[in-house]
């Protein structure tokens, strides 16, 4: 956290925002501004070699020196920033005439005075630079970093290469499914190549190690061989060919004297008539595989390659990928219980509720599982100690030399990011062990603490963010939990030494410190709710950026009135909190507030000095909130959700946010007199129509007003992703990148299934069927191309069957939810035949609900249900998949 949580990134352009003339700085003062933001660009350069040597390897008078360089780095923005603040000052939206006018006077005084701080502030902050760098003599980096690429060490992997089969648990299913698809039959009989891919610790390589040993017996020719991170390539072709060939390749063949390019055509000459297996082991990135895998002869012989490796993108190269996943329950169990006391059964009752936690712990990590009961096998004795040590996972975990080893193997892929993605991944720790973050709240938060530059190029910074969030994917170093964009992160809470300035604090399950120095704080963030009440006043957190409360109750407060005077905050979160009282009247002078977050509030009207926040990024309400009037002031808004158009005027003025790229917006139901929702609608419409950066939309409208959007759709129709509306039907041709839809209507034709069937992008659908006078005209199918893409469907409000899809339908289909009429069943509409899941070839889950029509035929529906709910059992435990089953 030393190396890379400072501030310094940001601070050279940030110096260089002084120059500009409206600060109207003396001519030496720009000087040395100058001179200070090329000191702190040649210090981050430094700090950023620094960081990519492990912490255990580093001198400890470097260690000192990042440490010093961090918290100078954070008091040098402190400076910055209250600067800033002051002089652009924070007027507010409704002053009078007269106001503005003596607050001008004023501030010429005031303006005057932080300008002449921010000269000597500097001077300081130079003289501080200097100081160190005599003290350390220029860091000596340059031999730190020189001495740390001559030292080698073994690789901790390699006993994986040597595990033997029979001590592998868990592993069958995974080769099973590795071995299908290796032997899966091919006409033209092409090298067939398979990558394993998942983060470190997985058990990749002893994966690819069992399907090596299984399918190699009857091949001439074969070689395992790892790459690494920065690897020799040269030193990888010559292992291939020794392992391929070792008599000629070590006694006949001098390979020292060939370069790549000689090596390359060396091994497609050796391999261009022959059956091969090989495996090569930890790829890392995409160049190095393109080189290798133009090495290796396709010679239509029936040859096999496996590779492993910890990133997305070189899985998707190779084009077959198994995705590795973690141990399921059972099966790290019996690797615990059986390492440590030979099985479950033999384990002493003392030690079982403490095993459970240290294996929920361990997340199914094959390689966590055993390092950990390696260590544990010397305490068998002490629960005690068994405890403490179910307590430290995630922080201290001892010098044990396995633990050593596991802490290699998983920090190999911390050390392979760059620097801005390094305080982006360690930034997960202000969240709580086994807690889900909602991927867009963790990159605004990002924003906030400025870890994302300002986009550029017509990218915004959470475009930016995004891009290193789908990196830290790409990299396994964060794992999706679900669809809906959240992250699983496994962080422990850490108290940090008492002498340390506190830049960020996360309260978990911890009272609120008394002794802890907070002046310098600029992140909060309370998962309590007790905590709350034992909270002091926050007014006196000048330099505070995040404030983020969300989950906490906070019903009995009734004022945020000291917000308003937290002049440096960023991001601001009531998220689920009930809060019930007024939002800060004065909300407008925070200047550079990006995200506000409301939804979950009791908060029913907006302030108007909102209109003044002109950085605000993200609005978030709860659709209770009338959006007010000025709103296209907002002009920097990227996102605005759960709020409610009242007028055409608002209506209107949502078409100069040209930056939005969400919009979640709903018209409020009103008894009111006759075309007032006409005339929103109209204004609405139009407004939609302008703006076009928008991906994901949902306009929700009273269940009596129809609102054609049909040609404001056709004009966002290259950006848009996501869009859920009412009453209106849409036209496919115009919708290219729409990946998911939630449609209600009134009624829904043969043609209208089909149409949608046609959108190629579509991975999630819903429709609904609602309202009054609704109609379903017809049974209907769709064509055998039909819904490539879908993963998710479901339909509602009319009834459907599995056998409405033909085989080769929505061949993507995993999750599927649908309703049925038992009437339909009675009169013969529909046989216990359309049933036919074996349809869906790639079903996971399905969701069937079936209802009746009263009372009338209540026996023979009940006979019908249980045959229906038995015919589907029968097709589920059929489906190769098994998908699971829920019947209502």
């Amino acid at each position: 956290m030393d190396l890379v949580t400072g501030a310094l990134g940001m601070l050279p352009s940030k110096l260089l925002e002084l120059l500009k003339d409206e600060y109207k700085l003396q001519k030496g003062v720009k000087v040395k501004v100058q001179s200070l933001s090329r000191e702190l660009e040649c210090m981050h350069a430094a700090l950023r070699k620094v960081a990519a040597v492990p912490w255990d390897q580093l001198d400890e008078q470097v260690k000192i020196w990042a440490r010093e360089v961090r918290e100078a780095s954070y008091d040098i923005e402190d400076i910055l920033d209250t600067f800033l603040v002051r002089v652009d000052g924070h007027e507010q939206a409704d002053l009078s005439r007269l106001k503005r006018a003596m607050k001008k006077m004023g501030d010429l005084f005031s303006k005057g005075k932080a300008r002449r701080e921010i000269s000597c502030a500097i001077e300081d902050i130079t003289k501080q630079l200097q100081e160190m760098t005599e003290r350390h003599a220029r860091y000596r980096v340059d031999d730190l970093v020189a001495k740390h690429a001559a030292t080698t060490s073994i690789d901790p992997r390699l006993s994986a290469l040597y595990t033997k089969v029979s001590q592998l648990v868990g592993i069958e299913g995974p080769m099973d499914k590795v071995i299908k698809m290796l032997t899966s039959v091919a006409e033209d009989m092409e090298t067939k190549i398979v990558s394993i891919v998942g983060f470190g610790g997985l058990g990749k390589t002893t994966l690819a190690r069992a399907v090596y040993q299984n399918l190699s017996q009857d091949v001439c020719f074969k070689a395992f061989v790892p790459v690494g991170r920065n690897p020799d390539l040269k030193t990888v072709l010559k292992d291939i060919l020794i392992d391929l060939d070792k008599q000629r390749y070590t006694t006949e063949f001098n390979l020292t004297i060939l370069k790549e390019k000689q090596l390359i055509d060396e091994l497609q000459e050796f391999l261009k008539d022959k059956r091969y297996f090989i495996v090569i082991d930890d790829i890392w990135d995409v160049p190095s595989w393109n080189i290798i895998r133009c090495a290796l002869d396709s010679n239509s012989l029936g040859s096999k390659i496996v590779i492993t490796t910890r990133k997305h993108d070189v899985a998707e190269k190779v084009g077959c990928s198994y995705n590795m996943e973690p141990l399921g329950h059972e099966s790290s169990k019996d690797l615990f219980y059986g390492r440590l006391f030979g099985s479950e059964d033999e384990c002493p009752k003392q030690f079982v509720d403490v095993s459970e936690k240290i294996i929920k712990k361990c997340g199914g990590v094959p390689l966590a599982i055993i390092t950990t009961s390696g260590l544990l096998a010397n305490k068998m004795g002490n629960v005690k100690q068994w405890k403490e040590y179910c307590e430290s996972i995630g922080s201290g975990l001892g010098s044990n030399p396995d633990m050593e080893n596991m802490r290699k193997i998983l920090s190999l892929s911390y050390y392979d990011l760059p620097a801005h993605l390094k305080t982006c991944l360690l930034y997960l720790s202000v969240f709580p062990e086994d807690y889900e973050i909602v991927k867009d709240r963790l990159i605004w938060r990002w924003i906030a603490e400025d870890f994302v530059p300002p986009g550029e190029g017509g990218q915004s910074s959470f475009e930016l963010g995004l891009s290193y969030f789908n990196d830290l994917v790409n990299r396994s170093l964060i794992q999706p939990a679900d669809m809906d964009d959240e992250v699983l992160d496994d962080a422990r809470q850490n108290t940090p030494s008492w002498g340390s300035k506190v830049h960020r604090m996360s309260l978990h399950n911890t009272t609120w410190p008394t002794v802890m120095d907070l002046s310098k704080l600029r992140s909060l963030t309370v998962f309590s709710a007790a905590k709350i009440k034992l909270m002091p006043s926050l007014s006196y957190l000048h330099l505070l950026r995040v404030l983020d409360l969300e989950g906490c109750s906070l019903k009995e407060l009734t004022n945020l009135s000291f917000v308003a005077r937290l002049f440096h905050l960023r991001y601001l979160s009531l998220r689920n909190t009930s809060y019930a009282g007024e939002p800060p009247s004065e909300i407008g002078k925070l200047k550079l507030l990006q995200t506000l977050d409301l939804w979950g509030t009791d908060i029913e009207e907006l302030p108007s000095s909102i209109i003044g926040l002109r950085r605000l990024m993200f609005l978030a309400l709860n659709w209770r909130i009338c959006l007010p009037n000025g709103l296209k002031n907002l002009t920097s808004l990227e996102v605005l959700q759960y709020a409610i158009v009242d007028s055409a005027q608002i209506a209107e003025e949502l078409g100069h946010l040209m930056q939005l790229r969400i919009l979640r917006v709903g018209l409020c139901k009103k008894d009111t007199e006759a075309g007032y929702y006409e005339g929103i609608c109209k204004a609405l419409v139009e407004s939609l129509g302008k703006l076009q950066k928008i991906q994901q939309l949902v306009v929700l409208s009273p269940s009596d007003v129809v609102m054609n959007l049909e040609g404001s759709l056709e004009s966002l129709g290259n950006q848009l992703s996501y869009l859920r509306i009412r009453k209106t039907w849409i036209n496919p041709g115009s919708l290219l990148l729409l990946s998911s839809l939630d449609i209600t209507v009134s009624q829904v034709r043969t043609e209208d299934i089909q149409v949608l069937g046609m959108l190629q992008a579509l991975r999630v659908l819903r429709v609904d069927v609602a309202g009054d006078n609704l109609q379903v005209l017809g049974r209907f199918t769709v064509g055998p191309d039909a819904f490539p893409c879908v993963m998710e469907c479901k339909f509602y409000g009319f009834q459907t069957v599995p056998s409405m899809f033909p085989r080769g339908a929505m061949p993507r289909l995993e999750e599927f939810h649908f309703r049925m009429s038992l009437q339909d069943f009675l009169k013969g509409e529909f046989s216990t035949d359309d049933l036919a899941l074996d349809h869906l070839s790639s079903l996971r889950s399905v969701d069937v609900r079936l209802f009746g029509g009263g009372h009338e035929k209540m026996e023979q529906e009940l006979e019908m249900k249980e045959k229906v709910k038995e015919k589907l059992r029968q097709e589920a435990d059929a489906h190769p998949n098994h998908p699971s089953l829920a019947l209502y």
